[in-house]
């Protein structure tokens, strides 16, 4: 069925089947029968190797526990440019990467005006990044869901508000 649905749309339009995806956008995809594999392990390595962090010994958490961390940060203003790629570089990991999310929102807070301890935060959470160099995501997808409703009387409320509608589209079809 799916070959069939390729060479009718080979005949239709101009196209080459370029086999399975292997890397797109920094990311690696790995296919198998049982799920994809997505990570960015050559992205965090690049990363690891431009601030010159490669051969660092690997930390157990991206942030240390129950740190409070602040925008009036003591110490000397950490090099804006350089801070701000970082922090750059760590949203994108996010994509495959979840466990990065709050380190990443947390130190983006300071790009305006980052100090050498804000810049040290990002640092150890490159060290934790080369413990963790191939971790990634398997079997990923996501869908939005319509309505959330914690309460059952929520839940009854919206079903009404459902049939309702529908009984008032019959309604005007019928009319009609």
């Amino acid at each position: 069925m799916v070959n069939q649905f390729m060479q009718e749309m080979e005949t239709k339009f101009e196209m080459s089947d370029l086999d399975e995806i292997s890397y797109f956008l920094a990311m690696e995809i790995h296919q198998a029968t049982d799920g994809i594999f997505i990570s960015q392990r050559k992205y965090a390595w690049d990363i690891l190797k431009r601030l010159k962090m490669e051969r660092c010994k690997p930390i157990p958490t991206p942030l240390v526990h129950n740190e409070k961390i602040s925008k009036f940060e003591g110490g000397d203003k950490a090099d804006l440019i350089v801070y701000r790629s970082l922090i750059g570089s760590l949203v994108y990991l996010t994509a495959t990467r979840p466990d990065l999310m709050f380190a990443a929102s947390l130190l983006s807070r300071f790009m305006q005006t980052p100090s050498q301890v804000h810049l040290g935060v990002a640092k150890r959470t490159l060290i934790y990044i080369k413990g963790t160099v191939d971790y990634g995501m398997f079997s990923w997808n996501s869908k939005k869901q319509e309505v959330v409703a914690q309460p059952s009387a929520e839940v009854e409320y919206i079903t009404a508000a459902g049939a309702t509608n529908q009984s008032l589209r019959l309604r005007t079809i019928l009319r009609d």
